[in-house]
């Protein structure tokens, strides 16, 4: 759907009228704005590719196809040369996952033959060496606990919307402070220094969010009033955050199986099924799953991602004659031309995510051996990673939401959502909207809740593998990373929806003007600067 530079001055030029001031439907914002001035300002925009609908002939005209009947989402956003983008990324991400597949049958094979010896519950196993059923039992109620929580933090988001956000900060700071606390007075000081240090981090951050919170509100409830109306958003939430759960629990009982099958010790399974034990391959084969884990949550994250942002793409170019299949039509694009894209975008997501959850748990282990050194180079090794990740993570979420409309290389929407960002002074905009951030804490908060039920079980039951609490940091931070990221997969749909709307103002700052006065107005009162982030 590639167009030329001259077709985009052209479309541009058609923007600003036809001859009599009375561009795009007569927006009196741009009959006072004279084309030279434009071009002093530099706005006039030197992309590649223009937006659907408007200028540029996409799709049929109003909203409807030349049967009478209404357009579907591949007409809309149609692509001139529908291709399989980045196919060398999913070609490995399919590698992965039967890598993933194959490593999961051979461990839970070798638990299999074993399950008498790991016990079949909580206090029966005579395992003293390694993971068991009782370390699955607990991860079944993190699963449990993240699943109720991520739903209910949903539901909290549609029925509150303007106290959704003051409540997310404040349950997370207070939740972080007590699990810190709780911690250390138990004595386990590498734990609860590194919760200290995170809920000291998010209280500065919420203070300096305050005056921000008034125009993320009204963010919020736009993308929740459109997905109330238009295309399946919560059913697509709703599905994606069950197979976060599912793929966590088969991801869980693989964890433990690595450890049943190959852990030395007197272990039974060594004799079982292919390969015999050691560290080393326990230690390897804990990469490589962990890694995989985070890209195929990455990219089921994405999936839904590119699926939302088709649906809040169709709003907002064509509020007025919403295309029909818009949900299923983007989802299809979404496994298909752009699910390469997809899955090169969540490989670089996963691997700075998976060296940040080895940051955590070489900070713990040092914490928990006193080396009080280790533990400061570690901290600050993690937060150069989360920096990098947030870097990495900014990027992806508009360039997804541009790969779902344009159907673009992940490199090169990359590159144009970049540009346009910039050239277009949204990025002032993106700074003040808070609902990433605070999507973020309401997912770290119940991260935190499944953290700190780990610990707690693994304090009361008194496993006989840890017995000196040497598992204790592996345990609970897979449990936070359990209940982090299928807290992410259920929320996934309502920053996806801002994202859009962020990026096709971008595009096509008249559409929203035009189309949703009522969003512009309100937008302005909240935050005036956005006359000037959106035209500038």
């Amino acid at each position: 759907m590639a167009a030329t530079r001259g077709e985009a001055a052209d479309y541009y030029n058609s923007a600003q009228g036809n001859g009599n001031g009375n561009g795009f439907g007569g927006n009196t914002y741009y009959q006072q704005q004279p084309q030279q001035q434009f071009k002093e300002n530099g706005v006039r925009p030197e992309y590649p590719q223009q937006p659907p609908q408007y200028g540029m002939n996409y799709g049929a005209q109003n909203g409807y196809s030349h049967g009478g009947e209404k357009q579907t989402f591949e007409q809309a956003f149609k692509l001139d040369k529908p291709k399989w983008n980045d196919l060398w990324a999913a070609i490995l991400f399919l590698v992965v996952c039967a890598g993933f597949v194959a490593v999961s049958g051979i461990a839970i094979q070798g638990y299999a033959a074993t399950k008498g010896f790991n016990g079949g519950g909580i206090y029966d196993s005579n395992n003293t060496f390694s993971l068991d059923t009782n370390t699955l039992v607990l991860f079944a109620f993190c699963l449990a606990v993240a699943l109720v929580l991520s739903y209910g933090y949903i539901w909290l988001a549609r029925a509150f919307t303007k106290q959704f956000i003051w409540a997310t900060g404040i349950l997370n700071i207070i939740f972080g402070f007590a699990t810190a606390i709780y911690m250390l007075s138990r004595k386990y000081y590498s734990g609860g220094i590194i919760f200290l240090i995170f809920s000291i981090f998010t209280l500065i951050c919420f203070i300096t969010w305050i005056p921000r919170i008034p125009f993320s509100a009204l963010m919020l409830q736009t993308a929740i009033d459109v997905s109330k109306k238009y295309g399946h958003v919560y059913l697509v939430s709703f599905i994606g955050g069950l197979l976060a759960t599912a793929f966590g629990a088969y991801f869980s009982v693989t964890l433990v199986s690595i450890y049943v099958k190959y852990e030395p010790g007197n272990n039974p399974a060594c004799s079982q099924g292919v390969g015999n034990c050691g560290t080393g391959k326990v230690i390897g084969l804990i990469v490589f799953v962990t890694f995989a884990a985070y890209w195929i949550t990455e990219v089921l994250k994405n999936v839904i991602h590119t699926t939302i942002s088709g649906v809040y793409g169709s709003w907002y170019f064509c509020s007025q004659n919403f295309p029909k299949n818009a949900t299923r039509g983007a989802f299809r694009r979404s496994m298909t031309y752009s699910f390469g894209s997809i899955s090169f975008g969540s490989l670089l997501v996963a691997i700075i995510n998976f060296l940040r959850q080895l940051c955590s748990v070489a900070q713990r282990q040092e914490a928990q051996e006193g080396n009080i050194v280790g533990v400061i180079l570690f901290c600050i090794l993690g937060c150069i990673i989360g920096i990098l990740d947030w870097a990495v993570q900014f990027i992806n979420r508009y360039a997804f939401s541009h790969i779902a409309l344009y159907g673009k290389a992940y490199i090169a929407a990359a590159k144009d959502t970049w540009k346009m960002i910039k050239d277009r002074g949204i990025d002032a905009l993106v700074n003040e909207c808070l609902i990433g951030p605070v999507l973020t804490m309401g997912a770290t908060f119940i991260a935190y809740a499944c953290a700190l039920l780990a610990y707690c079980y693994l304090l009361f039951t008194r496993p006989a593998y840890n017995e000196g609490q040497e598992f204790t940091p592996v345990v609970v931070a897979f449990a936070f990373l359990i209940g982090l990221q299928i807290c992410h997969i259920f929320t996934t749909p309502l920053s996806s929806g801002i994202d859009t709307i962020f990026v096709a103002s971008a595009w096509d700052p008249q559409v929203l003007v035009r189309d949703h006065p009522e969003l512009y107005q309100k937008m302005v009162q909240v935050y005036p600067h956005v006359q000037q982030a959106i035209h500038a």
